[in-house]
Protein backbone atom coordinates (compact mmCIF):
# COMPACT_ATOMS: atom_id res chain seq x y z
CA UNK A 1 0.00 0.00 0.00
CA UNK A 2 1.12 3.80 -0.30
CA UNK A 3 2.82 5.10 2.81
CA UNK A 4 0.33 8.16 1.73
CA UNK A 5 -2.30 5.95 2.06
CA UNK A 6 -0.91 3.91 5.18
CA UNK A 7 -0.61 7.38 7.16
CA UNK A 8 -3.91 8.34 6.68
CA UNK A 9 -5.32 5.22 7.59
CA UNK A 10 -2.64 4.88 10.72
CA UNK A 11 -4.01 8.48 11.58
CA UNK A 12 -7.36 8.61 11.12
CA UNK A 13 -9.12 9.14 14.16
CA UNK A 14 -6.37 11.44 15.52
CA UNK A 15 -7.28 13.34 11.93
CA UNK A 16 -11.10 13.62 12.45
CA UNK A 17 -10.90 14.35 15.99
CA UNK A 18 -8.09 17.22 15.21
CA UNK A 19 -10.59 18.77 12.65
CA UNK A 20 -13.22 18.96 14.73
CA UNK A 21 -11.70 20.81 17.38
CA UNK A 22 -9.97 22.78 14.77
CA UNK A 23 -13.71 23.51 13.68
CA UNK A 24 -14.74 23.85 17.50
CA UNK A 25 -12.12 26.16 18.40
CA UNK A 26 -12.79 28.43 15.43
CA UNK A 27 -16.23 28.34 16.07
CA UNK A 28 -15.44 29.72 19.63
CA UNK A 29 -13.35 32.46 18.18
CA UNK A 30 -16.30 33.70 16.28
CA UNK A 31 -18.83 33.70 19.20
CA UNK A 32 -16.31 35.60 20.84
CA UNK A 33 -15.82 38.55 17.98
CA UNK A 34 -20.17 38.31 18.32
CA UNK A 35 -20.03 38.68 22.00
CA UNK A 36 -18.33 42.60 21.61
CA UNK A 37 -16.00 41.30 24.26
CA UNK A 38 -19.25 41.94 26.76
CA UNK A 39 -20.01 39.35 29.07
CA UNK A 40 -23.22 37.82 27.42
CA UNK A 41 -24.53 34.45 26.10
CA UNK A 42 -21.96 34.63 22.68
CA UNK A 43 -19.52 35.18 25.31
CA UNK A 44 -20.21 31.72 27.49
CA UNK A 45 -20.53 29.75 24.11
CA UNK A 46 -17.11 30.78 22.89
CA UNK A 47 -15.85 29.53 26.21
CA UNK A 48 -17.37 26.05 25.52
CA UNK A 49 -16.34 25.97 22.03
CA UNK A 50 -12.80 26.56 22.48
CA UNK A 51 -12.64 24.03 25.87
CA UNK A 52 -14.25 21.44 23.87
CA UNK A 53 -12.02 22.11 20.92
CA UNK A 54 -8.86 22.18 23.51
CA UNK A 55 -10.30 18.59 24.97
CA UNK A 56 -11.02 17.14 21.55
CA UNK A 57 -6.67 18.07 20.71
CA UNK A 58 -6.14 16.08 23.33
CA UNK A 59 -8.18 12.99 22.73
CA UNK A 60 -6.67 13.17 18.86
CA UNK A 61 -3.06 13.25 20.20
CA UNK A 62 -4.38 9.74 21.57
CA UNK A 63 -4.70 8.44 18.11
CA UNK A 64 -2.26 9.48 15.97
CA UNK A 65 1.32 11.19 15.56
CA UNK A 66 2.13 14.43 16.89
CA UNK A 67 4.03 15.16 13.78
CA UNK A 68 1.29 14.71 11.26
CA UNK A 69 -1.67 15.63 13.67
CA UNK A 70 -0.53 19.45 15.55
CA UNK A 71 0.28 20.61 11.64
CA UNK A 72 -3.48 20.35 10.75
CA UNK A 73 -4.78 22.82 13.71
CA UNK A 74 -3.68 25.04 10.75
CA UNK A 75 -7.00 23.81 9.04
CA UNK A 76 -8.72 26.09 12.02
CA UNK A 77 -7.68 29.26 9.98
CA UNK A 78 -9.57 28.07 6.79
CA UNK A 79 -12.71 27.01 9.22
CA UNK A 80 -12.80 30.48 10.75
CA UNK A 81 -12.75 32.31 7.35
CA UNK A 82 -15.54 30.19 6.14
CA UNK A 83 -17.76 31.39 9.61
CA UNK A 84 -16.48 34.52 8.77
CA UNK A 85 -17.50 34.59 5.35
CA UNK A 86 -20.60 32.39 5.84
CA UNK A 87 -22.49 34.78 9.81
CA UNK A 88 -20.56 37.70 9.91
CA UNK A 89 -21.07 39.11 6.44
CA UNK A 90 -16.79 39.18 5.92
CA UNK A 91 -15.21 39.80 2.58
CA UNK A 92 -13.03 36.85 0.80
CA UNK A 93 -10.52 38.13 -1.43
CA UNK A 94 -8.12 36.41 -4.05
CA UNK A 95 -5.82 36.19 -1.37
CA UNK A 96 -7.81 34.46 1.08
CA UNK A 97 -8.85 31.94 -1.93
CA UNK A 98 -4.85 31.50 -2.80
CA UNK A 99 -4.18 31.17 1.62
CA UNK A 100 -6.70 28.40 2.10
CA UNK A 101 -5.78 26.46 -0.95
CA UNK A 102 -2.18 26.56 -0.07
CA UNK A 103 -3.00 25.38 3.99
CA UNK A 104 -5.52 23.08 2.83
CA UNK A 105 -3.12 21.31 0.10
CA UNK A 106 -0.13 21.73 2.97
CA UNK A 107 -2.61 19.88 5.85
CA UNK A 108 -3.20 17.35 2.89
CA UNK A 109 0.38 16.41 2.29
CA UNK A 110 1.26 16.48 6.29
CA UNK A 111 -1.82 14.43 6.84
CA UNK A 112 0.12 11.93 4.91
CA UNK A 113 3.60 12.70 5.98
CA UNK A 114 4.16 9.86 8.80
CA UNK A 115 6.38 7.66 6.22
Amino acid sequence: MNPFIQSFQKNKVGILFILIASISTASGQMFWKLSNGKWNVYLLLGFAFYFIGAALMIVAFRFGSLSVLHPLLSMGYVFALLLGVTFLNEQITIMHIIGTLLITGGAILIGGGDH
